[in-house]
């Protein structure tokens, strides 16, 4: 009986630890420096570089050694970057004057300035239609550009303020509207809304990420949840709780795992066991205000972004300004050994 008692003891210990092991880990850290906040990290996969983009500049970084390849300057209020390879042109947002700027993905310099709305955020690239789309936040509205001119198509009322969205590349793109807390859908072809669905229980829906053989989007939420959508029926189907403050998604479809990065210093990690069925993994500790999160699905490493910051401004409320030289960019990667 006793040794029994300690045989169920130790199964049961070796089974708390399995589960409390770390899957993922940060395994390189890289000072970029430079000044300025940040914003979105764009991973280019065949040329495994990332995009991140800088308040006025778009740094290009070398994924695998962490070395900046050069910049792409002048950008007034840089959000987004939407690579079309197809064209070889990429293009930026420039928040500030609410126009798109359109350059060339070998030298990156600026070839040409599209209008877009106010509150140029988002951008992605649609390959089945090969057009471009900004999400524009303050306009409730989303731009679209032809990716090869660079010229002005349309622009598409959104009934709600776009933040982040993918394309699914069989002709359609998904937006979350955060402040009704919807999904839309749009018909890239044509240009016009052709659904939408509302995400509750999840509240202000930011990042997106895609799971395209499934069909399953995946919401980023404020209220603290990531939601996962099936976009062909236009319904949430599962809810998640992560952490606070998220602002970056991902999904990798090799190892089924989905990814919110949260300003609180959290990256968690939630695993698709089915379309329908899910379960959080882990919380991965990062630096605090890494909330922005790129992943290259074909190393399958997750890319998130901080810096250091000085005292808080007078009354406690906010960061403080980020300090010289401190901005980083992290490298998190799946322990070979996990299971």
């Amino acid at each position: 009986m006793r040794t029994s008692a300690v045989l169920l003891i130790l199964a049961g210990t070796a089974s708390l630890l399995a589960q409390s092991s770390p899957k993922y880990r940060v395994t390189y850290t890289y000072t970029l420096g430079g000044d300025g906040s940040w914003d979105y990290v764009i991973p280019d996969p065949p040329n495994h570089r990332l995009f991140i983009a800088r308040q006025n500049r778009v740094m290009v970084v070398d994924e695998d050694k962490g070395t900046l390849l050069g910049e792409i300057t002048g950008i007034q209020g840089a959000h987004g970057t939407a690579i079309a390879q197809a064209t070889g042109h990429g293009f930026a947002t420039q928040g500030a004057d609410q126009s798109v700027a359109m350059f060339d993905l070998k030298t990156f310099k600026v070839i040409g300035r599209i209008p877009a709305s106010e509150d140029a955020d988002a951008i992605l690239y649609d390959s089945a239609s090969n057009r471009v789309f900004t999400l524009n936040g303050d306009a409730h509205s989303s731009t679209v550009i032809d990716p090869r001119a660079g010229t002005l198509i349309t622009n598409i009322p959104l009934g709600g303020k776009p933040e982040n969205g993918v394309s699914a590349g069989d002709g359609k793109v998904y937006a979350n509207l955060t402040d009704t807390s919807e999904v839309v859908e749009i018909d890239a072809k044509t240009a016009t809304i052709s659904r939408r669905w509302f995400t509750a229980p999840c509240k202000q829906p930011v990042p997106m990420a895609i799971d395209t053989a499934h069909h399953r989007l995946f919401s980023g939420c404020r209220s603290g949840v990531m939601a996962v959508s099936d976009y062909q029926a236009g319904k949430v189907v599962a809810t998640l709780p992560i952490g606070t403050g998220v602002d970056g998604a991902g999904f990798d479809p090799a190892s089924g795992d989905a990814f919110a990065s949260n300003a609180d210093g959290t990256l968690t990690v939630i695993h698709q066991d089915s379309p329908d069925q899910y379960h959080v993994v882990e919380n991965v500790a990062t630096p605090q205000a890494s909330r922005n999160m790129g992943l290259d699905p074909t190393n399958h490493r997750v890319f998130v972004v901080s810096g250091k910051f000085g005292p808080a401004p007078a009354g406690g409320r906010g960061r403080g300004p980020v300090l010289p030289g401190s901005f980083s960019l992290m490298v998190i990667e799946r322990d070979p050994s996990a299971r």
